[in-house]
């Protein structure tokens, strides 16, 4: 069975370069570290591309619905593929953690991510492994929409894509079935500040 691994985000240039996108920008250096390129598909409300990642077999996956209906494209590509919660991560902005961290988590709730929300709504098992990708927080409840539409200030967006690239890092861990090794280099990484 393969891995799916799932960037959450908004499709459409206008969003490519938001907050809201980290998920997207996580997906695209996997597809570029396999030479691969995404490929619409429609039924799956995805754009999609198998490829071998360290070894694993892996589909890698960016819904084209709008961020609150992640959990449609979720669900519609697990099915076509028959792929189990056990075998699913998901990568999304996390507002909870600073530009430049992120942190992997086993399970757990939505923590008000209206993508997660979505992807609950449709799919029974929660205990799928999530990489939140640090996007800071406005620091009022009322500014988080626009926050999280708008672009990072290029010091920002460079400590997010620093904390990708760290994640890309573990990945081969995550894939080889060591995800608490996994955890430990990327939350290693930033605690000592190497």
């Amino acid at each position: 069975m393969p891995y799916l691994i799932f960037g959450l985000g908004n499709p459409g240039p206008g969003y490519a370069e938001t907050r809201h996108n980290a998920g997207f920008w996580f997906l695209d250096r996997l597809a570029q570290i396999a030479n691969a390129g995404f490929k619409l598909q429609n039924k799956l409300s995805s754009e999609l591309v198998r490829v071998s990642l360290h070894g694993a077999d892996c589909i890698l996956a960016k819904p084209t619905t709008s961020m609150n209906h992640s959990g449609q494209a979720v669900r519609a590509v697990m099915d076509y593929y028959k792929i189990s919660a056990d075998r699913l991560v998901v990568a999304y902005d996390e507002l909870d953690l600073p530009p430049g961290v992120a942190r992997l988590k086993q399970g757990g709730g939505h923590g008000g991510h209206n993508g997660l929300r979505d992807i609950f709504r449709h799919t029974v098992d929660p205990d799928f492994l999530r990489l939140r990708i640090g996007i800071g927080h406005p620091g009022s409840k009322d500014a988080v929409t626009a926050y999280v539409l708008s672009r990072a200030s290029a010091a920002q967006e460079r400590l997010m894509r620093d904390s990708i690239s760290e994640a890309v890092d573990v990945i081969p861990r995550v894939l080889g079935g060591d995800v608490a090794g996994a955890m430990m280099e990327l939350h290693t990484v930033k605690e000592n500040g190497l």
